[in-house]
């Protein structure tokens, strides 16, 4: 049975950054609905509440029933903003549904049977989910909460594609109305490849190679240096005259 969300909400006369910045420090959540024919309307909600209902997924994918002003409605998310560091919700966007106008929501996709695909079992591959929100379109009776794919059958290196899930009745997936350019995959199998490690043998072949490289290395740039030149040899020193002329007689 799906889950019924309930949000109180109340009408607020300021607008601009300003005044939703002051709302906030009063531990209330700005927001605006529209739709149905009639004009936005300024709104807040409790930040508290806000954020107990949007931790549920199917928050997003799920009527509404708000109570503002004394009035009762019925209305879908269309768009929140919440802190990046701080648990608190800072724009909450709702548009109003009615009984008999179809409308666009964004739903989860659920996968079933990953572990049981062919791909993963008899190849080994492993699932990637190329998607896992889908866009339809159907009248606000007809809304599922999500949609589901069963990827049994599903073989190695092969996809799914939009038109291979199965839509309950009254809902369609308005992109595929574009024709077969259209239709994307949603999941694929594939084997992961991973990159060889190097052994502990070729390792130490090259931290050897490297050690003997390192004296050829010195060798050879010795042996490159010029050589230098050879000093000058030094001149001949003049030979002593013959013995001195023998004395006279």
């Amino acid at each position: 049975m799906a889950k019924k969300f309930n949000l109180a909400a109340e009408l607020r006369p300021g607008a601009g950054k300003g005044a939703s910045r002051r709302l906030r420090r009063t531990g209330k959540v700005p927001g605006i609905l529209y739709g149905g024919g009639k004009t936005p309307q300024p709104i807040a909600f409790d930040n508290n509440e806000v954020m107990r209902n949007a931790s549920q997924e199917t928050f997003f994918s799920t009527i509404i029933d708000v109570k503002v002003a004394g009035e009762d409605l019925q209305a879908i998310v269309k768009d929140i903003q919440v802190h990046p560091a701080r648990r608190a919700v800072m724009h909450l966007d709702l548009q109003r549904v009615l009984a008999n106008e179809k409308i666009r929501m964004t739903i989860p996709l659920h996968f079933l049977n990953e572990a049981l695909a062919k791909g993963v079992k008899e190849g080994g591959g492993v699932v990637q989910h190329l998607m896992t929100e889908v866009q339809i379109s159907c009248l606000p009776k007809d809304l599922p909460e999500f949609l589901t794919l069963d990827i049994t059958e599903l073989e190695l290196n092969k996809n799914f594609h939009l038109s291979d899930i199965p839509l309950p009745e009254g809902v369609e997936i308005p992109e595929l109305a574009g024709g077969e350019d259209h239709d994307r995959a949603v999941v694929s199998i594939h084997t992961v490849r991973e990159e060889a490690e190097e052994t502990p043998a070729a390792a130490a072949g090259a931290v050897a190679t490297g050690e003997a490289a390192a004296p050829a290395a010195a060798e050879a740039g010795k042996a490159a240096a010029p050589a230098k030149a050879a000093a000058p040899a030094k001149a001949a020193a003049p030979a002593k005259e013959a013995a001195a002329p023998a004395k006279k007689k």
